[in-house]
């Protein structure tokens, strides 16, 4: 009887030390789908191995059948291996002298994203990856945040959105157009709702919500405009900087003397651009957005830096990709200035050379932030109205593997979390 055991069991035994393996260098067919097999993947209750540096931050994953087909039907490339040929590669991947390291994902992030009423999902490149990648996640705006709904989720991307109460600083080009003139009619009407008189006086209690939720815990990421508008709303907390078309009364003439750049995440020593009719609020964003700087997409590229994998798994997390040199792309506010991040964020990537930064991470209480510069990572000078970027002709994107990247990075086991 106990032979008979012993040989029903050895083939379940075989069988679950087997392994796929969703590799994530040039032989990855989706890159951006393979993230949304590793979310569902997640979902289901199966854990990951995040191998680091391993052919481009591949996924190693138990063999199980519906994995295997899932990822069939997404167009996914896997490469199944024995338990033997998965043994070799962990123990390649723990040796001394390589880069390389092993990180644990355990449940899939609850994932939220702040949004205006009425958004499109083409309207943001993070909603645009979440959506391709099929990853499900919540939508919150302003009397969402301010009823504590924040707390029910563990990551939040802000929408490219303005925090100074500006609109975007869109008064010089757009005042007269039917989109921007009922949105702020409607951001208004909300202000007035959640029972505040001013847009500017709302998005600075929804600034300090959201920062109160990093601390206690929460990952943010933010693009575009709603990274230095957001420090900056942070600086100004008790500042009027928006102008009488914006707000219905003058900015404070000593607004920049005023700052508290204590207060903020990642900048410090900006000077605020106080002029209504300039497509800028500060000189963080660099280059300027006003005038429009003239480059050639074709030599922009910027550098993402290498980590210590064994000892700096966050920030390699953040960094995981099949290149390190990847594509430039403009938005509002398009990098920041070298000289005003604060000596406590960590510098991702960035425009060697120059004093453009694109992409950096820090941590504020026990939560972290993430700011990505520019708007759209295949879309190198989007402008409003322009047609959504169709994410299937971009499958093996690097430049939206980072928003990726952030999204998963909070399944990660929290003790290799540390910075």
């Amino acid at each position: 009887m106990k032979k008979l055991i012993i040989i029903f069991l050895f083939p379940i035994l075989l069988f679950a030390q087997q392994k796929i393996l969703v590799p994530m260098d040039f032989k990855q067919s989706n890159h951006l789908k393979a993230y949304g097999i590793a979310f569902w993947t997640l979902e289901k209750g199966v854990e990951i191995d995040w191998l680091l540096n391993y052919r481009g931050g591949s996924f190693l994953i138990d063999n199980i059948p519906i994995v295997a087909n899932e990822c069939r039907i997404r167009g996914v490339t896997f490469e199944p291996m024995s338990g033997a040929q998965a043994t070799q590669i962990l123990g390649e991947i723990a040796g001394e002298n390589t880069n390389m390291d092993v990180v644990r994902l355990e449940k899939a992030p609850k994932v939220a994203v702040y949004v205006p009423p009425g958004f499109k999902p083409w309207d943001d490149a993070v909603t645009l990856a979440l959506e391709y990648a099929e990853i499900p996640y919540a939508k919150l705006w302003d009397p969402e945040v301010l009823k504590g709904k924040l707390s029910e989720y563990d990551w939040l991307h802000l929408h490219h959105e303005d925090f100074t109460g500006q609109y975007g600083k869109f008064y010089a080009s757009h005042r007269n157009s039917p989109w921007y003139i009922e949105q702020q009619l409607s951001y208004e009407r909300t202000a007035k709702e959640l029972g505040y008189k001013k847009v500017a006086d709302e998005k600075k209690k929804v600034a300090q919500t959201i920062r109160d939720y990093v601390a206690g815990g929460g990952f943010m990421f933010a693009m575009c405009a709603a990274t230095d508008s957001y420090d900056i709303t942070l600086a100004a907390e008790n500042v009027d900087i928006a102008e009488i078309m914006f707000d219905g009364d003058p900015a404070d003439r000593n607004a920049q003397q005023k700052l508290d750049f204590t207060r903020t995440f990642a900048f410090q020593n900006f000077t605020l651009e106080m002029n209504p009719f300039r497509y800028e609020f500060s000189d963080i964003d660099n280059p300027p957005s006003d005038p429009v700087p003239l480059r050639d997409p074709n030599t922009d590229y910027f550098t993402l830096f290498e980590f210590s994998a064994k000892y700096d798994p966050v920030p390699t997390m953040l960094t995981q990709n099949h290149v390190n040199i990847l594509k430039g792309f403009m938005g509002q506010t398009t990098s920041f200035k070298k000289s005003l991040i604060k000596s406590s964020v960590i510098t991702l990537g960035e425009r060697e050379g120059t004093d453009e930064v694109r992409y950096i991470h820090g941590n504020y209480g026990r939560g972290t932030f993430t700011f990505y510069g520019g708007h759209d990572p295949e879309d190198y000078q989007h402008a409003v109205g322009d047609p959504p970027t169709d994410l299937n002709l971009h499958k093996n994107s690097p430049g939206y593997r980072i928003i990726l990247n952030n999204i998963l990075f909070p399944a990660a086991k929290k003790k290799q979390q540390k910075t």
